[in-house]
Parts: C-alpha cells; structure tokens; sequence
C-alpha cells in the first residue's frame, strides 16, 4: 500500500495550488479519501474528505469555498484544488485513505506554505 503527495511548494498568500495523492495497492475506489493537515505545534486536522464514489465531499469550516476536494478512480488519485491561499493554510499536508473500520492509510506528506 502506497499513498505519494505532491504538488505543495511556496506560494503568495492569495495564490492557488493544486495538491495530488496518488495511490497503490489497494481497492482505490472503496477508500474514503481525505486530506489532513498539520502545521508546528498543532494537532493534525482534517481539511476535506470525499467518499468512495465521490458522491459526497465535506470541508472544514476554515477552508470552505477556497479548497475543493476531488477523486479520479480510474487513476486512483485524489486532488485537493486550493484557492485563495492564507499564511494559516501552511502546514503539511496528508493523504488519507480509510475503509472503516480496519484499513487506515497515510502518505508521507507534502509541505504548503503561504507567505510572500
């Protein structure tokens, strides 16, 4: 089982960045699919989820109608489409894959930070 994040970098608060999970050795298309986020000194907080069909999406209060949380199955990869970045939006960012109740995955994260 893999989970590979890119697309972070250094970006001017306002900008966008689009950030990709793409995964491997599973059932991709089962899997809950979410972003988390943790920036230094924080707990680990979950940014956007989508279900397995991609029916259904929900958001943190603090990202709601600048982030957009998307899933392509046929290629096993999530998106998370960021817009109108905020220095608060730096922190790393994680892959979540989840098939309740037994199967919880993680990547190994990728770096965002907003600052100009």
């Amino acid at each position: 089982v893999q989970l590979v994040e890119s697309g972070g970098g250094l970006v001017q608060p306002g900008g966008s960045l689009r950030l990709l999970c793409t995964a491997s050795g599973f059932t991709f298309s089962r899997y809950r699919m979410s972003w988390y986020r943790q920036a230094p000194g924080k707990e680990r907080e979950l940014v956007a989820t989508v279900t397995g069909a991609g029916g259904s999406t929900g958001y943190a209060d603090s990202v709601k109608g600048r982030f957009t949380i998307s899933r392509d199955n046929d290629k096993s990869s999530a998106y998370l489409q960021m817009n109108s970045l905020k220095p608060e939006d730096t922190a790393e960012y994680y892959c979540n894959a989840r098939l309740w109740p037994a199967y919880d995955y993680w990547g190994q994260g990728t770096q965002v930070t907003v600052s100009s």
